[in-house]
């Protein structure tokens, strides 16, 4: 890999310009363009043409997320817009029918979007950012906490250092990402404690993201004889760092 600091100077403002000039209309047509509206299509849940159909409830789900505001009034106020810009009947402003209708959306579609949508970009990614010509992917686990309700305390339990009823639930995320072009390519989620919900239970449920060639960048935690066992089977290098 040959990096500059030009180069990569060049793609943060690339990155910090497309992030601060994207609303709901840019996303909407992005998310119906021809790579990506036959995938949509077929992941689309039955709903009813109602003021905020599915895609039309993710692409203002997205422009919320990569907004500075973050707000769902911020969102609805400026797709309201948007509507009678393009000479559409404009609908409240209340933020009530947004909220459900994103609620609606399954996750399923999000997260097979993601996969898909990372599979672009990786696809496009030159041929420098590769190491000896070889995709590096890196993997990765965080932890993140919940809105605080049964449901998620059910699933994904609370540290057991607080009392009952004292913390929020608590959720373990672990990430591929490919290196070349910082595109997310998988994740999967658990518990904090319990079986099935460590970092290398988690990745092993993904490796088959994983392609022959590919070299696997991470920390020490994933340094086992097990894991790298698996990976050799499928044509997978590890680099990781020594454990102790």
């Amino acid at each position: 890999m040959q990096f500059s600091h030009h180069s990569k100077s060049h793609q943060q403002k690339r990155v910090s310009h497309h992030v601060g000039n994207t609303d709901s209309h840019i996303l909407f047509n992005l998310l119906t363009s021809p790579p990506l509206f036959d995938q949509i299509e077929e992941l689309l849940p039955e709903h009813r043409e109602r003021l905020y159909p599915p895609t039309e409830t993710l692409s203002m789900f997205l422009s919320q997320a990569l907004s500075a505001d973050g707000s769902c009034q911020q969102v609805v106020n400026e797709a309201m817009v948007k509507r009678v810009i393009y000479g559409l009947e404009p609908g409240k402003t209340d933020t009530g029918a947004y909220c459900k209708a994103r609620a609606r959306l399954p996750l399923s579609m999000v997260s097979t979007l993601a996969r898909y949508t990372g599979d672009i970009i990786t696809s496009g990614a030159a041929s420098k950012w590769y190491w000896q010509g070889r995709p590096v992917r890196l993997v990765d686990g965080a932890t993140v906490t919940l809105a605080d309700t049964e449901e998620n305390q059910a699933h994904y339990p609370q540290p057991s250092s607080q009392k009952a009823g004292l913390g929020f639930p608590q959720c373990r995320v672990v990430t591929l990402l490919c290196l070349g072009s910082g595109a997310l390519l998988n994740a999967a989620t658990g518990p904090c404690k319990g079986k099935g919900g460590d970092e290398q239970t988690l990745l092993r449920s993904m490796l088959d993201t994983l392609n022959d060639g590919d070299i696997l960048l991470g920390d020490a935690y994933y340094a086992t004889y097990f894991l790298l066992c698996e990976l050799v089977r499928r044509g997978v290098d590890g680099l990781f760092e020594h454990n102790h």
